[in-house]
């Protein structure tokens, strides 16, 4: 079966399934390859009550390889980049097999936010906000999903500016104001917090108020 006559057989299987909540459509039908998908976030996860948008493109070997696939949707998720929404699913990768459909792969990502693998992360920072404190995670995914996700929130970016940058990235807002008190800029410090993974802070940990110092001074 060609390239052509397999996604015209997936699409229309995903139309025919519409309590599945999944999307699969084209860019442009004068452009086979690219495609956008997009399911719910799961119930009772982070993610509940947002629509997640998948960029696809489907090389011209497929289905022999596999599809390439990110977040259009930012999220946060310890195996989703929450800059360029890079995948970490080994379906995409060495485990892809030619029976896999782009439907059945849309439903593995939403299976991914349902249940997050931290110990092989593709963005570190969250991983290591997830292992460290997960309900404070989950309150930043939740988030993250009224943000970026839900209808009200859309791309995100007029609610953004009435958010605390701090909150969403799960850093604690009285260690920013610490810093801020002593003449940092917020912005400064909230990448620096961000960079060096911290999230909160003891008050007694000289140490490491040290060197978040050192690399505000920079």
């Amino acid at each position: 079966m060609s390239r052509a006559k397999r996604l015209m057989k997936e699409l229309q299987a995903v139309r025919d399934d519409p309590a599945a909540n999944i999307t699969l459509e084209f860019i442009s039908e004068s452009d086979i390859h690219r495609l956008k998908g997009s399911f719910l976030g799961p119930p009772e996860t982070p993610y509940q009550g947002g629509r997640f948008i998948i960029d696809i493109e489907v090389p011209m070997e497929y289905p022999f390889k596999p599809p390439k696939m990110k977040f259009d949707t930012k999220v946060y998720h310890p195996n989703i980049s929450s800059v360029t929404g890079a995948i970490c699913l080994d379906i995409l990768k060495n485990a892809w097999s030619p029976v896999i459909t782009l439907k059945s792969a849309l439903i593995s990502l939403q299976a991914l936010l349902q249940s997050p693998e931290p110990n092989d992360p593709q963005d570190a920072e969250v991983a290591q906000h997830y292992l460290r404190d997960k309900e404070s995670f989950s309150k930043t995914a939740a988030l993250w999903t009224r943000l970026y996700a839900s209808s009200n929130g859309g791309s995100g970016a007029p609610v953004e500016k009435e958010v605390d940058e701090a909150r969403l990235y799960g850093i604690d807002p009285n260690l920013v104001k610490e810093f801020e008190s002593q003449g940092f800029d917020k912005v400064k410090i909230v990448e620096v917090l961000r960079r060096l993974g911290i999230k909160s802070l003891d008050p007694t940990d000289n140490a490491t108020i040290n060197r978040i110092v050192e690399e505000l001074l920079k």
